[in-house]
């Protein structure tokens, strides 16, 4: 299933159950898993946790079938080799605890011995004959008696797990989804859906979801549609013989099992399983997107002013220092209703002036357009030296009423924390991100209408990975950032961050383990990715693990070089010039070539910042209005969201900007994530514009 070796299973599991992070496997043990990246573990996790599941089910179907004195070896064997959960349904359907059926109430009557022998086809008399001799007090005539006979080879044939394997299949493979408007007058954002149909094997994920939701919004009716003729003459012919003695009235209980029974089962199980992959999908697209946000490189060392765009209540403004320290905010008016652009511009201009601000951010917010408008307008007029650039405000306002933002901003009302934010998430933006719900952040499709404990937990481990590859300055984290390290938790990161607060900044990497609550097997899982460049132990800057300082040591020895920065370029030269012997230095330092390489390119960079391969935030100085735009013209933009059938890229407008998937590249593209990523910048042009709607098509191809 996962296209990897059996023993790189094994030892994933191994880690796992031993409660190794994913972050910590993947880094610091390479060796035993492989070299398998996150995303494959990822991967290994989440099909060990589904067979954990399906083991679990079977040892209760077992013990219930068991319980009820009805487990033949054959079928103990049956659902112990089964590895699919559908089929494993099946196999326990016959015996599964159920309310009174047609079936039931039937056999209560007396008439399971007809229908058995019916059903065999043993009997050569016709079915009148056969239902005549099992009349009694319950079963007062022949119709009566062979439709309670009808109703239990209908259930029989609705609980074999071949006829429902075939529909099952067979559905799956030739059906279509068709959906049909309730109310074809109405007005709404699905109307392409009033009378649609596709295979189920092409719908794409966000197909789906939209006929979902304009399903529960009652605009549509969805069905699936398939030859209900074709899969009776296929159970027909999987359970029976062509010469069977009772063929009509076996032929006739087959048409009322598929319809009444099996149909709407496996329509309830395909629907199912089409929303489950569907969210899957959307889950995963949110994450990706969600992974380059927080990877956008920082704006480092320069001191910025973020603003908060609004009309009525005005934009909020705030000023940082280069430490991300809040200096001073206000709010000013230069939007409508009151359109106070000398006020605003009084404002602004002083607060550049007094504390020497070089960028100026923006969030995408209401108002957006209109502020961009004014201050690129002022940067004109006045000749500023500053740039401007728009930043995703997506989640500001939940970080402004939080517990955190109570705690780092007592005296300031919540209105003007979330322009605190913005400036902050353009100068470190994982730093501010990690402080918001991940769900509120808000670059994926039809993010409420998937399964949330999914997509919450999909979210968390995307944060979490995002913050170890980075790495953490311990001495001035947040408590938010803390939590996100490997083997910490909310509880270790306040003990920490407590700690420091008491004690002071901690001298080097063994001072964790002074820290309350950090024991050994949190310190082996954190340890690598808590970074102290205040430590005199050099080492203590890096990637290395404490449990390679030795080896990292030897190592030096080894090439006669002191352990010291200025010892870098050296081991860089020696490296790049093919002087070291990568196999042959592991067996002698009795290590393996993953751990050595990674500790040499951590000696090598120890303050890589892997953002640091993202592109740059695009500044701007001017501003463009949808009637500055011409069909033809080229425009630059930073990709926003990326979906399934396109990406939005951010150009300066209220509106971003559509690329459609057929415009992403002159080739085929199955997954815009193969070609954009959430904060790339591109140039574009211009293919179509609605005025009316403020919507504008891009295109990549030219």
């Amino acid at each position: 299933e996962l296209d990897v070796r059996a023993r790189q299973v094994e030892k994933t599991i191994e880690l796992l159950n031993e409660d190794n992070t994913i972050p910590f496997i993947s880094r610091y043990r390479k060796e035993v898993t492989g070299n398998l990246d996150e995303e494959q573990l990822r991967v290994i996790e989440k099909h060990l946790e589904y067979y954990n599941k399906l083991q679990a089910r079977k040892e209760t179907i077992l013990k219930t079938i068991d319980e009820a004195g009805k487990l033949s070896d054959e079928l103990r064997t049956e659902i112990e080799n089964c590895w699919d959960a559908a089929v494993l349904e099946d196999l326990y359907l016959p015996y599964k605890p159920k309310k009174r059926t047609r079936a039931s109430i039937a056999r209560e009557k007396g008439l399971e011995a007809p229908a058995l022998i019916i059903f065999s086809g043993t009997d050569d008399r016709n079915v009148e004959a056969i239902a005549s001799e099992y009349l009694n007090d319950k079963v007062s005539d022949i119709k009566e008696a062979l439709q309670g006979i009808s109703d239990i080879i209908a259930e029989m044939i609705s609980e074999n797990p071949a006829a429902r394997a075939w529909v099952r299949v067979h559905t799956q493979e030739n059906a279509l989804l068709i959906t049909k408007a309730k109310d074809s007058s109405l007005q709404s954002d699905f109307e392409m859906y009033y009378e649609f149909s596709e295979s189920l094997t092409s719908l794409p994920s966000h197909r789906i979801l939209a006929i979902n939701r304009a399903e529960a919004k009652g605009f549509i009716k969805a069905q699936v549609d398939v030859d209900g003729e074709e899969l009776e003459d296929g159970i027909f012919a999987r359970l029976f013989e062509n010469n069977h003695f009772q063929q009509q009235f076996i032929t006739s209980s087959i048409s009322d099992s598929y319809k009444r029974l099996i149909k709407p089962s496996i329509e309830r199980e395909l629907r199912h399983k089409l929303t489950e992959k569907a969210e899957e999908k959307a889950i995963e697209v949110f994450a990706k997107n969600l992974f380059q946000l927080l990877m956008q490189p920082p704006v480092r060392d320069r001191i910025i002013l973020g603003i908060d765009p609004g009309f009525r209540s005005g934009c909020k403004v705030a000023v940082i220092d280069h430490t991300g320290k809040y200096l001073e905010g206000t709010t000013i008016y230069p939007t409508a209703p009151r359109n106070d652009i000398d006020g605003a511009e009084k404002v602004v201009l002083d607060l550049i002036k007094r504390y020497k601000v070089e960028i100026i951010a923006i969030g995408n917010g209401t108002a957006s357009r209109e502020t961009s408008e004014f201050i690129a307008e002022m940067i004109e007029n006045y000749r500023l030296g500053v740039q401007y650039t728009v930043v995703s405000e997506a989640g500001a306002s939940v970080y402004s009423a939080s517990p955190l933002a109570k705690e780092e901003f007592p005296d300031l009302e919540a209105s003007l924390r979330g322009n605190i934010s913005i400036a902050r998430r353009l100068q470190d933006p994982l730093a501010e991100l990690v402080k918001i719900d991940p769900k509120s952040i808000g670059v994926g499709q039809y993010q409420h209408d998937v399964n949330q404990k999914d997509l919450a937990a999909t979210l968390d481990h995307t944060v979490i990975s995002a913050v170890n590859q980075v790495g953490v300055n311990v001495n001035t984290a947040s408590t938010a950032l803390l939590e996100r390290v490997s083997g910490m938790s909310k509880k270790l990161a306040k003990s920490l961050k407590h700690y420091i607060d008491a004690q002071g900044a901690l001298e080097n990497r063994n001072s964790l383990k002074k820290v309350p609550g950090i024991g050994a097997r949190t310190f082996e899982q954190a340890a690598g990715f808590l970074k102290i460049y205040n430590s005199k132990n050099i080492l203590d800057h890096t990637n290395i693990h404490p449990e390679s300082y030795d080896i990292t040591k030897k190592l030096f020895k080894l090439l006669d070089l002191p352990l010291k920065e200025d010892s870098r370029n050296d081991l860089k030269f020696l490296h790049d010039s093919s002087a070291i012997n990568i196999g042959e230095l592991a067996e002698e330092l009795n290590t393996g070539t993953e751990t050595l390489n990674d500790i040499i390119a951590a000696f090598v960079r120890p303050d890589r910042d892997p953002r640091e391969n993202m592109p740059p935030v695009l500044f701007k100085q001017g501003v463009l209005k949808i009637d500055d735009l011409k069909e033809g013209i080229k425009v630059k933009g930073t990709i926003q969201n990326v979906t399934d059938f396109g990406a939005f890229m951010d150009i300066g407008l209220k509106n971003a900007g559509l690329i459609h998937i057929s415009k992403l590249a002159k080739r085929f593209v199955k997954n815009p994530h193969d070609v954009v990523k959430v904060g790339e910048v591109y140039e574009a042009t211009v293919i179509s514009i609605d005025t009316q709607r403020q919507r504008i098509g891009l295109s990549l191809v030219d």
